[in-house]
């Protein structure tokens, strides 16, 4: 069975009315732009998904990549895969025309992205690694720096990562043990090790820029010692050809459950003389700057966890569109004919959760990227910090509710299948293998907990979190005047004001006690998703609405505009209503967890 990648009409909506791309050509950076050339771009993206990437997903799961202790292996489509998206230009999409880009909004590179990730999300991770590493050298490197390795990475010549977690301390970054020891021409000697890093090693490029954080002999403990290097997996020349291998070696690779074509690696700097490597911007620096790389991945990642959600969704509603299996209820009658699955109310509703689920995280994620692009190129000053903290604010929840819902998406999907469901012939168990990792990835939901509630909250004295409730007040006012969808107005804000009472009383609770009140911090990172999404869907609920004003002669929009409200009323209706027990557990000051004991279990 064939599906789209995506949804052409719902990417439309997505882009044009509920984020309203067009104003962005009204922005100096894009004048030289237009819908027709948006367009364009995305139909080029789409077409090379189809073509390059859908043509080996699973390939690519059934034969993992192979590491015979001297040799990598891929399947070779990925090559291929590699070759036509870095020649398409999609590497340095973003960059300004005058740096050899496309100069194209976040919003669009967004959607330009997701398409491959819907095809493969295993082969399409290298390019999203790359860009972000890239990134990292344009925003922070020395200009020397910048010659040397930017061309080739923009061309698709050199591939990127980003090398943080070590074998003993995973996410305690402050606990890292690689060491950076300067040398007299200025660069650095590495030792140490790093694991599951993600593109670690692979023939798809001449050569492979590690970004690494490591320590400088001498440096203050914890993460304020943390610099952050460029160390090639072969040194590269002054006129940026490639030069002798570096002291970098794959020790294995690591096997994962899903994602398997992207190859997940344990690297070793140092093994003989030294990783040779360069210091990236000032030293004791490099969390600061390697923030800027993990919040774009967490945007990132979020986005891919809600578009491998939504292909599942899209298999499974068109398999149930086709599979007939049983009769209606109310039909006694054995003999007569049996009906597509879809027609059973159970199936509804589990495509309809998945739908809720996909279609509301694809737009949380858009609606970051949106903030993202108005931090970088709003008329003013002053909205571009509101983007900017509004974003911060946001990030743990982008990265978090999407990994979280977007496998359980995955999981209904499965059972709408039912017995085809898990097995390899159809792709919904691959989905969701695929899917289960995005949770681990940038970050575990825990971590991004006590980041929003111990960090993001707090932060510039609340204005994040300030102008969230704004901006929910805003769209509770607008929706109230909607006589249809009055009652679901009326449910955010009870929600929004239950979000509002709870973050109230956990931050009196984090001067007295910081422990207790950072010990529940997930539950308050899920209630405040919920929230947050039920927010999104209302916007949603509200550009369908007046589109469907606008639609009455048209069958076709009008069932699409009817699918979005009541997607929105299902959300606010059945999932919104969670977060009672969540801020009863919250309100309460809960221990139960927190109180239990080791030698207890």
């Amino acid at each position: 069975m064939d599906i789209e990648l995506l949804n052409d009409r719902d990417v439309d909506f997505l882009l044009y009315e509920f984020l309203d791309t067009d104003a962005l050509l009204e922005r100096p950076v894009y004048r030289e732009h237009s819908r027709e050339i948006f367009d364009a771009v995305l139909d080029t993206a789409k077409s090379i998904a189809k073509d390059k990437f859908a043509n080996h997903s699973h390939e690519g799961d059934a034969n993992e990549p192979q590491f015979d202790g001297q040799q990598l292996t891929l399947i070779p489509e990925t090559k291929a895969a590699w070759d036509a998206w870095a020649e398409a230009g999609f590497l340095a999409a973003h960059y300004s025309l005058d740096e050899g880009g496309m100069q194209l909004p976040e919003t669009l590179m967004r959607i330009a992205m997701a398409y491959p990730t819907a095809a493969n999300a295993s082969t399409a991770a290298y390019g999203f690694l790359t860009i972000g590493a890239a990134n990292l050298i344009r925003a922070f490197a020395a200009s020397e720096l910048q010659a040397r390795f930017l061309p080739a990475m923009k061309m698709g010549r050199f591939s990127g990562t980003m090398a943080l977690t070590e074998p003993n301390q995973g996410s305690s970054l402050a606990d890292i043990s690689t060491r950076a020891i300067e040398q007299a021409d200025g660069s650095y000697k590495l030792r140490g090790q790093k694991m599951y890093i993600s593109g670690g090693d692979h023939e798809l490029t001449d050569n492979i820029v590690h970004m690494v954080l490591a320590k400088i002999d001498s440096a203050p403990a914890g993460v304020k010692g943390i610099s952050l290097f460029i160390c090639p997996k072969f040194l590269v020349n002054e006129d940026g050809s490639v030069g002798e291998r570096n002291d970098v070696q794959l020790a294995g690779l690591l096997h994962k459950m899903g994602n398997r074509n992207t190859t997940s690696t344990v690297l070793n700097f140092g093994e003989q003389d030294g990783a040779t490597a360069y210091l990236v911007g000032k030293p004791h620096h490099g969390l600061l700057y390697m923030f800027q790389m993990m919040n774009e991945a967490r945007i990132g990642v979020g986005a891919g966890a809600a578009i491998i959600a939504y292909q599942g969704y899209n298999y499974s509603l068109n398999y149930a569109r086709e599979r007939p299996q049983g009769r209606p209820v109310s039909n006694k009658d054995p003999q007569s004919k049996q009906v597509p699955i879809i027609q059973h109310a159970d199936v509804r509703r589990m495509l309809l959760a998945q739908k809720s689920y996909a279609e509301g995280a694809l737009a949380l994620c858009m609606y970051g990227s949106s903030l993202f692009e108005d931090s970088r190129s709003a008329a003013s000053p002053d909205e571009k910090e509101s983007a900017h903290e509004l974003l911060e604010l946001l990030i743990p929840v982008i990265k978090s509710w999407p990994s979280k819902y977007g496998p359980e998406a995955n999981s209904l999907a499965i059972q709408v299948l039912g017995g085809s469901g898990y097995i390899r012939e159809y792709p919904v168990e691959q989905y969701y293998r695929d899917n289960r990792l995005n949770s681990i990835h940038e970050g575990t939901e825990g971590i991004h907990g006590l980041d929003l509630l111990g960090r993001k909250v707090l932060q510039k004295n609340g204005m994040g979190f300030n102008l969230l409730m704004e901006k929910m007040d805003q769209t509770i006012a607008e929706a109230k005047s909607a006589l249809a969808l009055a009652d679901l107005a009326s449910s955010l804000q009870v929600g929004s004001s239950t979000l509002s009472q709870v973050t109230e009383n956990l931050l009196g609770l984090l001067g007295e006690d910081l422990e207790l009140a950072l010990a529940n911090a997930t539950i308050y990172l899920d209630l405040m998703g919920r929230v947050v999404v039920s927010w999104i869907w209302l916007r949603q609920a509200l550009v369908a609405s007046a589109g469907l004003k606008k639609s009455a002669d048209s069958e076709q929009e009008s069932a699409f505009y009817h699918g979005k409200i009541q997607a929105a009323r299902y959300f606010i209706e059945w999932e919104l209503p969670q977060i009672n027990m969540q801020a009863k557990i919250l309100m309460d000051h809960s221990d139960v967890c927190y109180a239990m004991r080791d030698e207890w279990f």
